[in-house]
């Protein structure tokens, strides 16, 4: 098997954006404010809103890390989770990096009644999950009961089932649409940016898009034997699933870990890379029915295939409950409970992401194979937030959701994914907001 990287040209898009309004010029909610840093509002002022993050983990903190530095559009931030403390600790940090107040509330997110309550105590404009996807359905219908927005990173699925599917959220769109409400799907970076890549690859770069390989590749090193970079249990389900690709209409189901190719990624290296399924595949093969094959590659060092391959030999990724000392416990959740939390890895993490979309279709009548990507280094993440890279990379992209909501840029009424909105503010504000990207024209389609 060969190994496979880019060539061709490169540029970086886009300029620095202005600064955010220093401190001593905080607007009060409900003041009017300039939008600053990566695009405007429609009629170039804003309210300040307030907005209520549900999650603790490090995506959650990277996301409001990154809206504090925002006050002139996240005039006030309420966090909550069902362990405050955590909560506390990051409101602890935001506090003494950037002087900007976190407010922090308990919830138990599975519990609509609960959820919703808090919903009406914080009165927020938006709110922003970023718990567990098990989670989506019942913090949705706390919203639709309340009268809020909502924005989420990933798709639901249930805990009983690794079934990646936007069937169920997409189901709410009516209710959503019928209550004048907007709901965003999959803001992070995979699902999220990718889309976004997607469409602006479709609206600047291509006339058409044929093929569409969205590569994730994680250069880090955590020091660690065996961990993972973000929610053990959610990981180690969306590993071992079956992979799925989307081609000329049809769904076609492989073994997992069973389709592998060696990339070499920029300021990363070579990298071995294996075909998995994504949800993102199947709402762009919905939103953008002219692409013909739809791929998603995700990178794995052969230490962490060999502990999951154990894992998995002795029953320990399991999702069915098993009775232990005369009471049942799922063994994936005891798994998780033993790793290393993902948020603890960022202080020894070391090394950067590499994740973007290749495309090859046709401009002006000729075949052109383009490739947008991101790379986010792990220190530099950490050194700002907090957290490490993976973390980052989806934070950031919540936040920039979050703020095309509040703005205006980003509306519609109902439940939409990332593609389906325009891509131009969103990509101007990931290179004002720490992760910038680029382009390369490729010398031709990937040749697997």
């Amino acid at each position: 098997m060969g190994v496979y990287g880019v060539s061709g040209f490169a540029s970086n898009v886009g300029t620095p954006h202005p600064s955010p309004l220093p401190r001593e010029r905080e607007p009060r909610i409900g003041q009017r404010v300039q939008l600053g840093r990566g695009g405007s509002a429609p009629n170039g002022d804003i309210n300040v809103s307030k907005v209520l993050v549900i999650g603790a983990g490090g995506v959650a903190s990277v996301a409001v890390h990154k809206m504090a530095q925002l006050p002139e559009i996240f005039g006030a931030v309420t966090m909550a989770s069902r362990r405050k403390f955590k909560c506390d600790a990051v409101a602890a940090s935001v506090k003494e990096r950037f002087g900007y107040d976190i407010d922090t509330e308990e919830v138990d997110a599975d519990d609509v009644d609960a959820t919703a309550a808090l919903i009406e105590r914080v009165e927020p404009k938006l709110v922003v999950n970023l718990a567990l996807p098990y989670q989506d359905l019942s913090i949705m219908e706390a919203c639709l009961r309340t009268g809020i927005d909502y924005l989420d990173t990933a798709n639901y699925e249930p805990r009983d089932e690794a079934k990646f599917e936007y069937k169920w959220q997409w189901d709410l769109h009516d209710r959503f649409r019928e209550a004048g409400l907007m709901a965003l799907l999959g803001s992070g970076f995979d699902p999220g940016v990718t889309s976004v890549f997607a469409t602006y690859i479709r609206k600047h770069l291509l006339d058409r898009i044929d093929t569409l390989d969205i590569l994730d590749c994680n250069g880090g090193d955590h020091g660690q034997h065996f961990a993972t970079n973000f929610n053990p249990e959610i990981n180690i389900r969306e590993v071992t699933a079956p992979a799925r690709h989307y081609e000329n209409g049809e769904w076609i189901e492989t073994p997992a870990l069973s389709t592998k190719q060696c990339f070499d990624f920029d300021q990363v290296g070579e990298k071995n890379m294996y075909l998995m399924y994504h949800e993102e595949l199947e709402s762009l093969a919905r939103h953008l029915p002219e692409i013909k094959r739809i791929r998603f590659w995700m990178t794995f060092g052969d230490q962490y295939l060999k502990h999951l391959e154990v894992l998995q030999n002795v029953g320990m990724t399991r999702i069915d409950p098993v009775i232990y000392e005369g009471r049942e416990i799922v063994p994936l959740q005891f798994l998780k409970a033993v790793l290393p939390e993902p948020a603890s890895l960022g202080e020894t993490t070391r090394g950067k992401t590499n994740i973007g979309d290749i495309a090859t279709g046709t401009k002006d009548g000729e075949q052109k194979t383009v490739y947008v990507y991101n790379i986010c280094d792990h220190e530099e993440a950490y050194r700002e937030t907090g957290n490490q890279a993976v973390s980052y990379t989806t934070g950031v992209p919540a936040m920039i959701g979050a703020a095309l909501m509040l703005t205006g840029q980003w509306r519609g009424e109902g439940v939409f994914n990332m593609e389906e909105f325009d891509p131009d503010p969103f990509m101007a504000m990931l290179n004002g907001h720490g992760l910038p990207w680029q382009v390369r024209e490729l010398p031709g389609p990937l040749p697997f």
